[in-house]
């Protein structure tokens, strides 16, 4: 029981040191899908599904999603982080702003 207790903790004590930097890394890496979804999607003109094919190693983990109405991508890093990117004409697909 105390084992158990103990490697809680340690694992409470990790998280709580990592956490910035995993919460950036998987904000970061959601930026970057739902900004490459929102191009290959409606400026490619590319189905969803095969924009995965544009995406780095290590990404499985983001899935996507869009608006069709809204001409948006939005990619989700589970549990931590969510961001979506728009089509706008003339300008191309923008982000949302980043807020901690």
């Amino acid at each position: 029981m105390r084992l158990l207790l103990l490697v809680a903790a340690l694992t409470a004590i990790g998280l709580a040191w990592f956490w910035q930097p995993l919460n950036s890394f998987a904000l970061t890496g959601a930026s970057y899908a739902a900004r490459v979804g929102c191009s290959c999607r409606f400026v490619g003109g590319r189905d969803l599904s095969d924009c995965r094919k544009d995406f780095e190693s290590g990404m499985e983990l983001i899935t996507l999603s869009q608006d069709a109405e809204a001409r948006s991508v939005t990619a989700r890093f589970p549990l931590l982080a969510t961001q979506t990117a728009t089509y706008r004409e003339g300008e191309g697909c923008k982000l949302q702003p980043w807020t901690d």
